[in-house]
């Protein structure tokens, strides 16, 4: 017994380092050991049990043993695959593993807590708090569970809860920068602004160049009325990054509302809007400074230009239409508030707006259609009923007319006597009438979009593909990759096809339609179910005398849908062994060793907080990442020897260089790419980024310029920021 629990203890020092391979051997030898001791027991002390059932009791406890280990191992093995989901951001899919893990072993607090990362993203804040609640019960020490159920409590609109979470965190990481940044969000929510500022004050000490601090802090001034505190801290978070939007959207609206500088608050804006020249919003409150700077023209052009972005903007098209009706472009106007109408049919503002146009143009049973509607819900409004009194009488309603101008007399009276009165009574009905006019004051102000610049509670999410950050990303496009599910590019055609997937297509040896592309489509539960029962069929397919190549791809064309890369690499290995000449395998196994090489150089961010890297880990991860490396580079250059003309390899192989910091073989294959597809429009601004790595400005702004013209609009923005 002491031989076995000394095999226990040398399994795990030994998993720790090797991880998964490693693992099942020494199991396995244990089970051995375990094996030989219930066969020498048997044999000493049931001497009257036949050889024969004792041999089928060992052998009996040979497979249970063997069937425990195989649950062992598939448990470990669905974690690390749900965190590969949940790495890639495919959550639900996540979420289902995770549930497979709980249900298998539910005293496990990693699994509650990884699915509640999950739900977190998928706005299921309730759910992502509980799961977190569950996996502190069962590791109090996880420390960024903390973290998570403080935002979804937060969220929850239970910002004491959250700040309960943050303190505990904080207790545990003294200067952590999120916890002590969300912490001062939730104490300005409550009011509590001496906490706030004391929490702000604690963060900028430690991180003094943290620009979100600063801005967070510009808002707690802001709330307690000090603009020009607030305009201080913006302006400093500016003179550390000039690339955040919100500081300059805030400062425009502090001197656009509060000092009623529309001139001052207009070339923040502009600063707004060459940082995210995308967002409708920011063309509507730009407008709306450029007509109280009596610019109409500019005002019109950025309302336009707001509805191309977003032609579905319901602000932007009523803003148009007030500021049509008022340079009289009836026509025009009318057609801007109808769309309204057709998204908004109770916006009684566009409704009586239209009415008024459907009057001055003529069309006045169109115009009375809208009084009704506005009257039968506002029907003291007297200004209504004038003007449908007037339209009534233009089709020759002379009575209906009249009844309606005696009820707007009325009203106008009513309201003089009680504006008379002093008595109390009467002074709340008067607040009642002015309400419902009120309403209507509000037709001919041009209206700006709230813009929400707060600071917000943040989980610095270290199990995502893709980290949001404030500041614009500038990154090389994506490598391609065989796919069964192809995202369509609406701006432009993104068929990528190359020979051998059209030949496999026609041979109809896949249950599915292969395809190229390099942008990551998430599937939904029934797509991930075909993908599970695929696999299923390919095993037992498999298991069979006859193992073709193509099953092997095909089986591990599945684990790549469902996010397994480690068995997908050993399925491409085996279709490579059955078929040397087979350029998908090639091309396969090339992305899933990327794939795998993306989660190995994250384990360390993947794992919740709880201790510290151990030395020497970052030169082992890159002499890890060299060799994984030149295990893709030497895969496409098989696919290349194989098809030479295979442009989308030769991509790829340049993403690879980058990664190890090869920029000019990186330029070297872009380069040759172009060469086979002058129209390749990702290898052209790959090679930009990297020209402009390397100081080359003149050829980085011509290949961005070539890609933003072939329909890669990230292209713009760059070329926007290298000429500031």
């Amino acid at each position: 017994m002491r031989y076995f629990l000394y095999l226990r203890d040398q399994n795990l020092e030994f998993r720790y380092k090797h991880r998964f391979f490693s693992r099942t051997f020494t199991l396995h030898y244990l089970i051995v050991a375990r094996y030989v001791f219930f066969w020498k027991l048997t044999m000493t002390k049931t001497h009257n049990i036949s050889s024969v059932m004792r041999g089928a009791m060992c052998l009996a406890f040979f497979v249970v043993s063997i069937l425990q280990l195989n649950a062992q191992i598939n448990t470990q093995q669905v974690m690390n695959i749900g965190r590969n989901a949940l790495y890639f951001e495919d959550y639900l899919l996540s979420i289902q593993y995770f549930n497979q893990v709980v249900k298998a072993k539910p005293y496990l607090a990693e699994p509650y807590f990884y699915r509640a990362i999950a739900k977190l993203e998928l706005e299921d804040y309730k759910g992502a708090e509980e799961d977190c609640s569950l996996a502190i019960e069962r590791n109090p020490f996880i420390v960024d569970a903390y973290q998570v159920r403080g935002i979804a409590r937060q969220t929850l609109r239970n910002p004491q809860g959250a700040i309960a979470d943050y303190e505990v965190g904080l207790r545990y990481m003294p200067e952590h920068k999120v916890f002590l940044m969300n912490k001062a969000v939730c104490e300005q929510e409550l009011k509590e602004y001496d906490n706030a500022e004391k929490t702000y004050s604690t963060l900028l000490r430690i991180y003094p160049k943290y620009e979100n601090g600063y801005l967070g802090r510009a808002q707690l001034h802001l709330a307690k009325g000090d603009t020009i505190q607030a305009i201080a801290d913006i302006d400093t978070c500016l003179s550390l990054s000039r690339n955040i939007s919100s500081a300059f959207v805030m400062r425009a609206q502090i001197n656009m509302t509060y000092r009623k500088d529309y001139a001052l608050a207009l070339k923040d804006m502009d600063e707004a809007i060459k940082l995210e020249p995308n967002y409708a919003g920011y063309f509507i409150n730009r407008a709306y400074m450029k007509y109280n700077l009596d610019d109409y023209f500019g005002a019109m052009a950025d309302y336009d230009y707001a509805v191309g972005l977003e032609p579905t903007n319901v602000t932007a098209h009523f803003n148009r239409g007030l500021l049509l009706t008022e340079v009289s472009e009836n026509n025009k106007a009318i057609d801007d508030f109808s769309y309204v109408l057709r998204s908004e049919p109770d916006n009684f503002l566009a409704r009586y707006n239209r009415a008024l146009l459907y009057a001055k143009t003529g069309q006045y049973r169109h115009a009375i259609s809208d009084y009704d509607i506005v009257l039968e819900r506002y029907p003291n409004f007297e200004a209504g009923l004038f003007a449908r009194s007037e339209c009534k009488r233009k089709i020759g309603d002379m009575a209906g007319g009249e009844r309606d101008y005696n009820r707007s007399r009325e009203l106008q009276k009513q309201k003089k006597r009680i504006t008379e009165s002093s008595d109390a009574d009467e002074s709340q009905a008067t607040e009642q009438v002015e309400s419902e006019s009120a309403v209507m004051n509000k037709f001919h102000t041009l209206l700006t979009v709230d813009t929400d610049n707060s600071v917000k509670a943040k989980y610095e999410n270290k199990t995502r593909g893709r980290i949001q950050d404030n500041n614009v990303r500038i990154d090389p496009e994506p490598m391609f990759f065989l796919s069964y599910y192809i995202q369509e590019d609406k701006v432009r055609d993104n068929t990528n096809y190359i020979k051998e997937v059209s030949e496999l297509n026609s041979s109809r040896l896949l249950p599915f339609t292969l395809g190229l592309s390099n942008v990551q489509v998430r599937l939904f539960d029934d797509q991930i179910e075909k993908h599970f029962n695929s696999i299923d069929y390919y095993n037992s397919v498999l298991s069979g005398t006859q193992q073709r190549s193509i099953d092997y791809f095909g089986r591990a064309m599945d684990f790549m849908m469902v996010k397994n890369p480690e068995k997908a690499i050993a399925d491409f290995t085996r279709a490579i062994e059955a078929s040397p000449k087979f350029a998908l395998a090639y091309m396969g196994r090339s992305y899933a060793r990327y794939m795998q090489l993306q989660i190995d150089t994250q384990i360390t961010d993947d794992r919740p907080t709880t201790g510290s890297v151990k030395p020497g880990e970052g030169m082992l991860m890159e002499k890890k990442t060299n060799h994984e490396i030149n295990g893709i580079i030497s895969d496409l250059n098989h696919v290349l020897e194989l098809s030479p003309r295979n442009v989308y390899a030769l991509f790829n192989k340049g993403n690879a260089y980058i990664i190890i910091k090869n920029y000019t073989e990186a330029i070297t294959c872009y380069t040759e790419a172009i060469e086979v597809k002058p129209d390749f429009g990702e290898a052209y601004y790959n090679r930009g980024l990297m020209y402009l790595r390397m100081g080359n400005k003149e050829r980085g702004v011509a290949d961005l310029s070539k890609a933003g013209e072939l329909g890669i609009l990230p292209s713009y923005n760059v070329l926007k920021r290298m000429s500031r």
